[in-house]
C-alpha cells in the first residue's frame, strides 16, 4: 500500500497501520522508517512521535564510518552491509527498549574526525519505538520489527533537499551513496518487502519508481550527517 504523508489520507493510513499492531502486544511496537536520504523519514517519525508519544531512535547514531577511500575499496554490496552498526543498534537501543528500560548509548561524532562522542543519549521506552534511518529494515534487525515502512521520493527532489540542508556535495559523493542504496534497495529490501510505502513527493513530482532504479544518496563522510 502507498500513502502520502503530506496528506490527510496519507498520514491516516500510516496511523491506522500502527494502531492495527498496538492491540494485546505484550511488548513495544518497533517501526522502522527506511528510505533514501532526503526521503522525508524523519519528518514521519516526528509525526508518529507526537501521535503516539513514542520513542525516536536515530539510526544516524548508529553510523559506522568510513572515510572516501575506504567506501571506494569496498564493493556497493559491501558498503551497503558496513553502513550502519546494527549489532551496537540492536544490543545498546532496541533489544532494552523493547524490553521496556531506558537505553543508552554513544552517538556516532558527525563533526569529528570518527569515532563516537563521549557523550551518551539515553532513551526511555514507550509502547511504539521508532527506528529512523536509513538500512532501518535490515535482515539482521527483521525479528525485531513491527512494521516496515519505506519512505521514498523521487532521486532529484531527494538530492535537492539533502543538498539544500547540508553543505554542497560533489558528483563522486553522491556517486558512492548511491551504488550502496541502490544494491540495498534492489536486492536487500525492495519495495515489495515493506508492510507500507510512503511517497513523500511533492504534487509536482512524478511517482518514485518501485524497483528502487530512483533511490540515491546517503552521508558517509564523518564532517557529514545523513540527511532525511
Amino acid at each position: 500500500m502507498t500513502a502520502n504523508p503530506a496528506t490527510a489520507s496519507g498520514a491516516a493510513v500510516i496511523e491506522s497501520a500502527v494502531r492495527q499492531r498496538l492491540p494485546g502486544r505484550g511488548a513495544p511496537l518497533l517501526v522502522a522508517l527506511d528510505g533514501g536520504s532526503g526521503a522525508g523519514k524523519s519528518t514521519v517519525a516526528g509525526a508518529l512521535a507526537e501521535l503516539f508519544s513514542a520513542t525516536v531512535v536515530d539510526g544516524d547514531d548508529f553510523y559506522a564510518g568510513g572515510t572516501s577511500v575506504e567506501w571506494d575499496a569496498r564493493t556497493p554490496a559491501a558498503n551497503a552491509d558496513h553502513c550502519i552498526d546494527w549489532h551496537r543498534l540492536r544490543a545498546e537501543a532496541l533489544e532494552p527498549l523493547l524490553g521496556g528500560v531506558s537505553a543508552t548509548w554513544h552517538p556516532y561524532d558527525w563533526n569529528g574526525p570518527g569515532g563516537l562522542l563521549a557523550t551518551t543519549r539515553t532513551c526511555q521506552p514507550s509502547s511504539v519505538v521508532i527506528l529512523d534511518g536509513a538500512y532501518s529494515s535490515r535482515p539482521e534487525l527483521a525479528d525485531l520489527l513491527g512494521l516496515a515502512i519505506l519512505v521514498d521520493a523521487p532521486a532529484g527532489e531527494r538530492h535537492r533537499r539533502v543538498v539544500g540542508r547540508d553543505s554542497p556535495m560533489d558528483d563522486s559523493w553522491f556517486a558512492r551513496w548511491d551504488a550502496a542504496e541502490r544494491y540495498y534497495f534492489t536486492y536487500i529490501r525492495p519495495a515489495s518487502a515493506f508492510d507500507l510505502v510512503v511517497s513523500s513527493a511533492s504534487a509536482a513530482q512524478p511517482s518514485p519508481a518501485a524497483d528502487g532504479s530512483q533511490r540515491q544518496q546517503h552521508e558517509h563522510e564523518p564532517r557529514n550527517r545523513q540527511d532525511r
